[in-house]
């Protein structure tokens, strides 16, 4: 099971966004995308997605271009967490997790009993079952922003593709994200996920794909490439990165914002 890009380049009519970017993100593995705002991480997700057409370059799944999967097929494999998203009906929080299970019933099709434990499943595993009878306007933006990776979880697709998604939530709930993510790596899962946060990346990715101005500034092994000399050139800003003991005295690699601006 394979995402991939090849000679990729991303946007919209009259304005590309990126180009040239080439990208292959395996089953059990997980891929962080780096860079500031306005860099262009969403509209690759978006791209990789099928939800925007490639301006230049292809985008397979399993060595076959995403254009020919049925829609029905292709929503099996693929799973998007966006940013946030917001509901002009007031469904329930499990009903939002519920939407994630209709590639494997149809649309219209009612929820069967496993459709349910799936969904149900998917909120135990990020804390907020309790919420499940919720409306999903009566929640917290970070507790509709978990609601969503439930959602995606509940598809049981086999590459899923997130947009920042410890976005509005709290260190707590972001540390449960990261958790999960390593979950779903072990589990077989594809993972690709975008964030302003090198410690994430530090934290769970095994490759990192920085991305400035629309092309890939630098790409590879998280512990290559997440370094003080790149991250300062993607952001503008000098950021060391050190060796810090955790709890248990293990060393880790962590991030720390200089005050000046780089040249």
């Amino acid at each position: 099971m394979t995402l991939a890009a090849h000679g990729l380049a991303v946007g919209f009519r009259g304005r590309v966004v990126g180009r040239a970017i080439e990208l292959a993100i395996a089953a059990g593995e997980v891929v962080c995308i780096l860079g500031p705002n306005g860099s262009g991480k969403t509209t690759l997700l978006r791209t990789l997605l099928g939800l925007l057409a490639p301006l230049e370059g292809t985008v397979m799944v399993d060595d076959r271009a995403l254009g020919e999967w049925p829609v029905r097929e292709r929503a099996r494999r693929l799973a998007y967490v966006p940013q946030a998203a917001e509901s002009y009906f007031d469904f329930s929080v499990l009903e939002m997790v519920e939407m994630g299970r209709s590639a494997h019933r149809g649309v219209f099709a009612r929820p069967g009993a496993r459709d349910l434990a799936r969904s149900l499943g998917a909120l135990e595993r990020l804390g907020i079952a309790t919420l499940a009878d919720r409306p999903i306007h009566a929640v917290s933006g970070g507790e509709r922003q978990l609601t969503l990776i439930a959602r995606a979880l509940a598809t049981e697709a086999t590459h899923i593709l997130m947009d920042e998604p410890a976005a509005n939530l709290d260190f707590g709930n972001q540390s449960r994200v990261l958790d999960e993510i390593a979950r779903l790596r072990d589990s077989g899962a594809a993972v690709v996920f975008s964030t302003h946060h090198p410690d994430h990346a530090l934290a769970i990715a095994d490759r990192v794909v920085m991305i400035r101005d629309g092309s890939t500034m630098a790409a590879g092994a998280t512990a290559q490439v997440v370094n003080s000399e790149n991250l300062s050139a993607l952001y503008g800003r000098r950021v060391e990165v050190a060796l810090v003991a955790s709890g248990q005295g293990t060393p880790r690699l962590a991030c720390f914002p200089s005050t000046g601006r780089t040249t």
